[in-house]
């Protein structure tokens, strides 16, 4: 599949569809607390996207994925499947949303630390979101996906944790994942030139220890190797004239103010 380039009517679809997925993880907020279980945060988006925003979850039945939303907790690395498991003070958790609004994807994820999460936990997600946004930095045409996964790559080893390197961000438009793969490791200027108009996600998967995952019997969770803590951050971006523009930048929202 060829990477497409958005219209200026698809682009705004894809507004639409970036910011009703910010808002699901906006609404899940005060939910996310010791003691609930992550199938009742999986019943809560459900009923929100379906019957609040009228759009679909695009992770239920994808490919077989039994749940609305992906909920993947201290060392499950991503695609993990809400289920009776209650949270406790000090869980790191992600929340992974994808809807579809009038054919189109919003996908974006971030992380919660019920009660406040450990120091590690923190600072893990803390730079775990910074590396999203140095490598949105870098979006604007005629940088190379290379050029991104470097900055990224760079910017998690020097403070000491790993990138996740089996998992990736993608294209996204009218399909959940298109052309181009996003890579969070690479080299300058190598891969695809950017071009306006193209849509995709950036969304790295950083661990407190090794970079190395392994895939449960389920076919779907993903989890380290070590049993390291690990976390995730995502937007779905367009390419401007100018640079990107973050389709999925929730509404109280800060962008941090990073250093080299």
């Amino acid at each position: 599949m060829s990477v497409t380039i958005k219209t200026p009517e698809e682009q705004q679809k894809m507004r639409v569809a970036g910011r009703l997925a910010a808002s699901v993880l906006e609404m899940i907020e005060p939910h996310v607390r010791p003691g609930v279980t992550t199938d009742e945060l999986n019943t809560i988006c459900h009923r929100y996207i379906v019957e609040e925003l009228e759009a679909i979850p695009a992770p239920l039945n994808y490919n077989g994925f039994p749940k609305s939303i992906c909920t993947s907790v201290n060392h499950v690395v991503c695609h993990g499947i809400p289920g009776d498991k209650r949270l406790r003070k000090g869980d790191a958790l992600n929340i992974d949303i994808t809807v579809i609004k009038d054919g189109f994807h919003g996908d974006t994820s971030r992380m919660f630390l019920v009660g406040d999460g450990s120091i590690q936990a923190r600072r893990l997600s803390e730079v775990a979101r910074e590396s999203l946004f140095v490598g949105i930095e870098q979006v604007r045409p005629g940088v190379t996906l290379g050029d991104i996964g470097h900055a990224i790559q760079s910017y998690v080893e020097a403070r000491g944790f790993s990138v996740v390197r089996e998992y990736c961000g993608h294209g996204i438009g009218q399909v959940f994942h298109e052309e181009p793969q996003v890579l969070h490791y690479g080299e300058p200027g190598t891969g695809l030139t950017l071009e306006p108009g193209m849509c995709f996600t950036i969304e790295p998967m950083v661990n407190v220890g090794k970079r190395h995952v392994k895939l449960l019997a389920d076919d779907w969770t993903v989890v380290t190797k070590d049993h390291s803590l690990s976390a995730q951050w995502e937007h779905t971006l367009l390419v401007t004239d100018e640079g990107a523009e973050i389709l999925t930048l929730r509404s109280d929202e800060q962008i941090p103010q990073l250093s080299a």
